[in-house]
């Protein structure tokens, strides 16, 4: 289960969607989120699959590997789909002991299963074709504007860029603790839930303390390297806007506008 965890982590290959801007990604990333929340329309998720499916082709991201990351959340889905289907008012279609489920707790249920898996593998595509550095400078030069109101935007920005970094480390660094762990008879899989959660207890606390070390390793080196926050600081390769970049803003933003065209046109599920 630890190694599905992939959010994160940097897919590297060549491709279209790995050399386009940082910014545009980033762009990419929060209209297709705008376009998941427009409505329940049948249409409307059509429309997003369609724009996931060329968005996942154009990365060359095998398709495996983008839904190994689901699985880490298959709990999360799981709740939320009975949730919905046993607490949303309206025409009860089957009744299990005092609990009902409805025609639009299904309905609802399904919209809402897709919407969590799409917006998972939206964001994920994002931190698949860029690295944590590109990430870092797209969200300054895309943010830049809130300098003007005394926002830290590059600490920000570094700060996320470090998150996201550290993510696939400890997820290795917490398998290695698990295997060791194995390896003196610990054992994770059997057992209620108490104690699966105090079988849990030899893997956090080491854990914690790598993590404090690694971050006290790193705020040496950076102060080592004389970090003082983006005063005075240049960029070695400054971010600019190529040709396949306005197209992807065109293509975006088209489908931003197609995505609400269908939302007026057919405002119902269906």
């Amino acid at each position: 289960m630890i190694r599905d965890i992939t959010i994160g982590q940097y897919y590297q290959t060549k491709s279209v969607i790995h050399d386009l801007d940082p910014r545009v990604k980033l762009m990419g990333t929060l209209v297709f989120i705008i376009s998941l929340f427009l409505g329940k329309n049948v249409w409307l998720y059509l429309g997003a699959t369609a724009f996931l499916a060329m968005v996942i082709g154009l990365s060359r991201v095998p398709l495996k590997f983008i839904i190994k990351g689901l699985r880490a959340v298959v709990v999360l889905i799981l709740f939320s789909t009975v949730f919905n289907l046993f607490l949303t008012e309206g025409e009860v279609v089957l009744t299990i002991w005092k609990l009902q489920i409805t025609k639009e707790g299904i309905y609802t249920a399904a919209f809402m299963v897709v919407r969590l898996m799409y917006l998972i593998v939206g964001s994920s595509l994002m931190t698949f074709t860029t690295t944590p550095n590109h990430l870092t400078d797209g969200l300054e030069k895309g943010l830049g504007f809130l300098k003007i109101i005394k926002v830290p935007v590059h600490e920000i920005a570094m700060m996320m860029s470090i998150a996201l970094r550290f993510i696939p480390i400890l997820i290795e660094e917490t398998d290695k603790i698990m295997k060791a762990q194995m390896a003196r008879g610990a054992d994770f899989d059997n057992g209620g839930l108490i104690k699966k959660a105090k079988a849990m207890v030899p893997i956090l606390v080491p854990l914690i303390i790598s993590a404090f070390r690694r971050a006290n390793e790193l705020a040496m080196a950076m102060e080592a390297r004389c970090y003082h926050g983006s005063e005075g600081r240049t960029k070695m390769k400054p971010l600019k806007y190529k040709k396949n970049d306005y197209i992807a803003y065109i293509v975006m933003f088209a489908y931003l506008a197609g995505m609400i065209a269908i939302k007026v046109l057919r405002p119902g599920m269906i």
